[in-house]
């Protein structure tokens, strides 16, 4: 099949001459009669005018295949022949104007074919435009897919990240538009499937997955594999590689249907991308229809008179206010409405009339005993719910009672199934939800591995995680007790993508990862021209040709360079004359510029003779300019005499007489050669020493040699003792000696409290000073009353003259003192009495008894006197030791409480 614009020239009704005199005009008058791009564009129009009242004009009939190859073959030779020209002039090292001319003349003739293929385009679109009215926004999409499939370099397969070329078969995404290699995407398409049938197919490769595109997603079904090389409208398979068409075009019309679906099909010539919006023109009313219809374009039909609606809303009172437009959209007004029930009112929006209030109905009930529980509702109450038939809460013994009468349980077993649906509920027949169900049972883990007795209701989960591998076949489940269908893998996949900037940003998955979907722009040196290309693609994609001039900023010092165009890598070496101030003078340098020029890299000593010698390199260095030969009269250094030197020689110099300067003690003279005083070169040093005499006080001589004005403060440490001759201090001479007395007695002494003790035998306040030590001492003592029981404090100094006497507290405890005595010692003499009373009688009774005792009783009674000797011996002590220690206690007891007290 040939294209629709070869097809057009034939069964014209042409004579027999007349195309024997066309085929035996030469080959450049067919072509001048016939250019290139006139026969690209009408074939463009003749597509576009398919639709319209009027056919454009048909074009003239293209040359013979003859024809067409010699044209082919005399275009390759110019390019051939110009590239050759562009690698001669970028190989060689100099850079004469011949080649400059050269390169850009190529480049004018690229820009040429590039000015001329933008231009056909342009017109090919104008074209479309125009004829519906000049809206070119719905074009855009579909123009810049043409651009890019004209351009070099441009399309970009996703799935290798190679170029993709006109010869090459390709296939196109319906949804995105992009296009792949064939090879590549039959290839997509076959892994996808594999990969989704071996993860989730239990019985593998029996069932059909679909596979989706690489940029977009869209899925398509296994039938959709691409397996042909088709045009881009499906009409041709393997369309030739036509130089007059575009490329993977058949030529034909496009014949698509239009989206969104108006009956009507694309006008443009086989094209890639989306096609363009439906350039018909239809008469159509307005929106409201009120308006007469009028001529618009189908894919724009729809537009408003600006009038306002009118139309009755669903609330039935108002009128909708908003200008034409297709359906009303709710009343936006506010009106009084009453509830369903009719109860309460309140103001409601008119578009939502019908609302509940949150009272219960309360209407009596068709058995006449109870009320409606429901909130408000309209219509009719429903029946009572316990007028129906009614059972028992097990549901075993049904009954027929009257709604006021409840139904009582049965008694019989509940026999209810429980919530675990294996066991019945075992209490007797009861109200409320069965309880939970606590039988024991053997119950299997939910991964099958261990079994385990436990109640009913609870669910048995072992402690094993799952060794089995995710969907992603990268990471473990590694879920405790999984039962098998392991969820998916909730990480990240961090995967490189192809263009190796950046990372797959999806969850992990199997399989490749889809191609990065970001766009890169690629500019030029200036940035003017821009080039989108996919992300990776950057590193291989030349820089778009510029027509703006170069600016990239000078490398050298001059402030602009030579004017030429914008180019990529670095401009040519700058030709303009140096003119810097040269150094050490104000001469300007006549040389070229030689900021930036080639100098032979030094060559790296070889090993052995069994390396070889490399080639030499190369390398840009800034040159320092010549050295100036301009005579320039000079002084020597001491001024002695003045000799002329080259001026880049310039400088002073030395006469060999002596310096004469004076030195810095304004005492002596140089005697040093004629030389240079600057900063860091002075004159000698005097080398005497200091004579001048020492401040009054000072023991030491200056340090410094001869020198000029007065001598330094001494900085030397004198070492003396301080006021109370304990610690040893060191005070710097010049303080020393310039101080008046009274800095001289804070200098001699350490700041420590003066060991020295007063008359009072209490140790001095002040600080290290020197003398004697003040009297006065400031010392608290404290002062009791004769008694010891007040307390007061008095300075040291005032003690002898301060008296604390008792008052009437410590008279009146002394006196209880005095009396718990006085009672303690009569206590202890009527006690004294009483024994004595009671030795003298136990005596009397032994004289009493008198006679002749046995011998066993008088033993015995020895004893008891004995024992009872003894005894009195231990009471008497008792009463000497505990009397005055119970004395002594009371005493304290006393004065405790009268203190309190």
């Amino acid at each position: 099949m040939e294209p629709a614009w070869r097809q057009q020239g034939r069964g014209r009704g042409r004579s027999q001459e007349g195309q024997q005199a066309e085929r035996s005009r030469p080959p450049l008058q067919k072509e001048r009669a016939r250019p290139g791009a006139a026969a690209t564009a009408g074939a463009w129009g003749a597509g576009r005018g398919a639709g319209t009242k009027s056919a454009p004009s048909l074009p003239p009939e293209p040359p013979r295949a003859v024809s067409v190859q010699t044209k082919f073959e005399e275009i390759r030779k110019s390019n051939q022949a110009a590239a050759q020209r562009l690698a001669e002039t970028r190989i060689s090292s100099s850079s004469s104007s011949d080649d400059d001319d050269d390169d850009e003349d190529v480049d004018v003739k690229v820009d040429q074919k590039d000015g001329k293929r933008g231009k056909i385009l342009a017109s090919t679109f104008t074209t479309y435009t125009d004829q519906t009215g000049g809206d070119a926004s719905g074009l855009a999409r579909t123009g810049q897919y043409v651009t890019d499939l004209f351009q070099s370099g441009a399309l970009t397969c996703l799935i290798c990240i190679a170029s993709v070329k006109r010869t090459q078969a390709v296939w196109s995404c319906s949804s995105c538009f992009s296009l792949f290699h064939l090879p590549c995407i039959q290839k997509w398409a076959k892994d996808s499937a594999f990969l989704v049938s071996s993860i989730t197919d239990e019985d593998f490769g029996q069932k059909q997955h679909p596979w989706p595109c690489p940029k977009c997603r869209a899925e398509y079904p296994p039938s959709s594999t691409p397996n042909r090389y088709m045009c881009f409208c499906g009409k041709l398979q393997d369309p030739p590689a036509d130089p007059w068409l575009a490329p993977h075009s058949c030529g034909s019309v496009c014949q698509k249907e239009l989206k969104p679906s108006c009956g009507h099909t694309c006008l443009l010539l086989c094209h890639p991308g989306p096609c363009p919006p439906c350039p018909k023109m239809v008469s159509v009313s307005c929106l409201c229809g009120k308006a007469k219809p009028l001529p618009r374009r189908c894919s724009n039909k729809a537009w408003s008179c600006q009038q306002q609606c009118n139309k009755l809303l669903p609330c039935k009172q108002h009128t909708c206010t908003q200008p034409c437009h297709t359906e009303c959209s709710p009343c936006p007004r506010v009106s009084v409405q009453r509830c369903v029930c009719g109860r309460e009112t309140t103001e409601r929006p008119c578009a939502s009339p019908q609302w509940n209030c949150q009272q219960v109905c309360g209407s009596l009930l068709s058995c006449g005993n109870h009320t409606c529980e429901v909130l408000c509702h309209s219509g009719v109450c429903p029946p009572c719910p316990r007028s129906v038939s009614r059972s028992c809460p097990c549901g075993k013994t049904k009954s027929s009672l009257p709604c006021t009468e409840e139904v009582l349980p049965c008694g019989d077993t509940c026999d209810r199934r429980l919530s675990c649906g294996k066991h019945t509920c075992s209490m007797r027949c009861h109200r409320g939800s069965c309880e939970t169900c606590r039988q024991e049972v053997e119950k299997e883990c939910r991964c099958g591995k261990y079994r385990k007795l436990m109640p009913c209701h609870k669910e048995y989960l072992c402690d094993s995680k799952c060794p089995k591998t995710r969907s992603c076949q990268r990471h473990q489940c590694r879920r405790k007790c999984c039962p098998g269908n392991c969820p998916a893998c909730d990480q990240s996949c961090g995967r490189t993508l192809g263009c190796r900037n950046h990372k797959c940003p999806s969850g992990c998955h199997p399989g490749s990862c889809y191609p990065c979907p970001e766009s890169v722009e690629v500019r030029c040196t200036c940035g003017s021209s821009v080039l989108a290309v996919p992300c990776g693609r950057e590193r291989s994609t030349k820089p778009p040709r510029c027509k703006e001039t170069c600016r990239c900023p000078p490398s050298c010092h001059h402030p602009s360079r030579e004017t030429h165009r914008c180019h990529p890598g670095p401009c040519p070496p700058c030709r303009q004359p140096c003119l810097l101030p040269l150094p050490r003078c104000r001469h300007a340098c006549p040389q070229p510029c030689h900021d930036r020029v080639l100098v032979k890299s030094q060559q790296v000593q070889l090993a052995g003779p069994w390396e070889q010698r490399s080639e030499p390199a190369f390398v840009q260095k800034a040159l320092p300019c010549p050295p100036c030969q301009v005579p320039i009269p000079t002084a020597c250094f001491g001024e002695h005499e003045v000799s002329p030197v080259p001026c880049h020689r310039q400088g002073r110099f030395s006469c060999q007489r002596p310096c004469g300067r004076p030195l810095t003690c304004g005492n002596h003279n140089c005697s040093m050669e004629c030389h240079l005083v600057t900063g860091g070169n002075k004159c000698e040093a005097c080398d005497e020493g200091c004579s001048k005499p020492r401040p009054p006080g000072c023991p030491h001589a200056c340090s410094r040699p001869c020198h000029p004005g007065n001598c330094p403060p001494c900085s030397q440490m004198i070492r003396q003792r301080c006021h109370c001759k304990i610690s040893m201090l060191y005070v710097e001479c010049t303080k020393l000696t310039s101080a008046a007395e009274q800095t001289k007695v804070e200098l001699g002494s350490c700041n420590n409290q003066c060991p020295k003790e007063l008359s009072c035998g209490h140790r001095c306040k002040q600080v290290c000073h020197p003398g004697v030590c003040e009297e006065k001492c400031q010392q608290k003592v404290k002062l009791r009353c004769p008694c010891k029981r007040i307390k007061k404090e008095f300075p040291c100094s005032l003690s002898d003259q301060c008296v604390v006497q008792c008052d009437d507290a410590c008279r009146d405890q002394q006196r209880k003192v005095s009396q718990v005595k006085e009672a303690e010692q009569r206590a202890a003499q009527e006690e004294e009495q009483k024994k004595l009373q009671e030795e003298l009688e136990a005596f009397e009774k032994r004289q009493q008894r008198g006679g002749r005792r046995n011998k066993k009783r008088g033993r015995r009674e020895e004893v008891e006197d004995e024992g009872g000797r003894m005894a009195r011996w231990w009471r008497r002590c008792a009463a000497f030791v505990l009397v005055p220690l119970g004395g002594a206690l009371l005493s304290a007891a006393a004065f405790y409480l009268l203190n309190t007290a």
